[in-house]
């Protein structure tokens, strides 16, 4: 179903098949591998594979992706004409700080994503200039072009630098890595949106917008259409569906907590026990609090912190949770996670959620 407005400005025409509200599952980095991109996907929404840190082995994940894409699915890769990359309908998210375009662009030369996702540049939104020219060059500006965001100020840097087609805004309830500074979606989603109206003339189509940040039911994912966005993304409770590449553990502890506001901390020090180091200045990470954190802030030294938490891998699932150390990235909307249940039951129901509360009646593309 349409919603309301030009239909140019429809962000499922890009997607043709998605049904809307669009729902997207997020890059999380050694999480979301082919099996919960394309779970998302065959289901309507858009998934997302996470090149993460690196480009290693992208092509082999794009490879994977395929095979899952044609097992028993009314969507499946296309190629358009003789010796053009087969056109994939999932994406792949790279942390643009540490991940290797020249790794990446081979890959594309076999498989063409139907979107790139742009996270966290080193020193600014221009160093992802040559990130998008060449990844155009390489998919024939097939690839849609999504960077994420956290302010208003990164809106019209972004905008200015590269005019991305959907800017991914994301307030500060997100799990995992994000701006330290910022707002919930509430107040950025609308912000935003009122500064991309003020940017005239504007040399393309304005970029279509998306919600992400505490988002874990159809109540947010409705929410989010009202403030202005054209779909939601979702990290958190795609944790908690079997396709997600995490400890049982880890999904323990997300089904398991509760009051997501207390429960969960905005913090480095997840970072450094695990040795990982190179953040742009300016990003933390939101995970459930637990004793790395509690002692951490105890004044317990960064040396010997990290020395209890390699001890603590030893004990496999039993590391997660308040007790234990291990590293368990969640945003606050982890208390309205209740159960495990697959990805593409995840996407159908809070597209179906979203529908009642928004007064209309759904009509599946699919």
């Amino acid at each position: 179903m349409h919603f309301p407005g030009n239909l140019s400005d429809y962000i499922c025409d890009d997607y043709p098949w998605t049904a809307s509200p669009l729902i997207v599952s997020a890059p999380m980095a050694k999480v979301a591998m082919p099996k919960l991109a394309v779970a998302v996907s065959k289901a309507g929404g858009l998934g997302f594979i996470a090149a993460g840190y690196h480009s290693d082995h992208l092509e082999d994940l794009l490879e994977e992706a395929d095979d899952l894409l044609q097992e028993g699915s009314s969507i499946t890769p296309t190629q358009t004409w003789e010796g053009t990359p087969k056109f994939l309908p999932v994406g792949v998210g790279f942390i643009t700080w540490s991940a290797s375009l020249e790794k990446a662009l081979p890959s594309f030369a076999r498989y063409c994503p139907a979107a790139i996702w742009l996270f966290a540049p080193p020193t600014g939104f221009k160093d992802l200039i040559p990130w998008v020219t060449k990844i155009k060059e390489a998919t024939a500006s097939r690839t849609k072009i999504w960077v994420q965001i956290g302010s208003v100020s990164d809106a019209v840097e972004v905008v200015n630098a590269i005019e991305p087609d959907v800017m991914v805004v994301q307030g500060t309830d997100a799990g995992g890595h994000a701006v330290a500074r910022g707002a919930s979606i509430v107040s950025l989603v609308p912000e935003i949106k009122d500064k991309l109206r003020e940017i005239r003339p504007f040399p393309k189509k304005r970029p279509h917008v998306i919600a992400a940040g505490g988002i874990s039911d159809s109540r947010a994912v409705a929410a989010s259409i009202a403030l202005g966005a054209q779909g939601c993304v979702l990290g958190t409770r795609f944790l908690a569906s079997p396709e997600s590449m995490i400890a049982r553990g880890y999904q323990k502890a997300i089904v398991d907590a509760s009051d997501g506001g207390v429960s969960t901390v905005r913090t480095t020090i997840y970072d450094k026990v695990r040795d990982i180091h190179g953040w742009p200045e300016g990003y933390d990470g939101r995970g459930l609090i637990n004793k790395t954190f509690i002692e951490h802030i105890g004044g317990l030294s960064e040396v010997k912190n990290r020395e209890l938490y390699r001890e603590e891998l030893s004990r496999g699932d039993e590391g997660y949770g308040p007790n234990g150390r291990l590293t368990t990235y969640a945003g606050t909307g982890v208390g309205l996670i209740r159960e495990i249940i697959p990805a593409g039951d995840i996407v159908k129901s809070l597209r179906e959620g979203a529908d009642k509360i928004l007064g209309r009646q759904h009509r599946s593309k699919l």
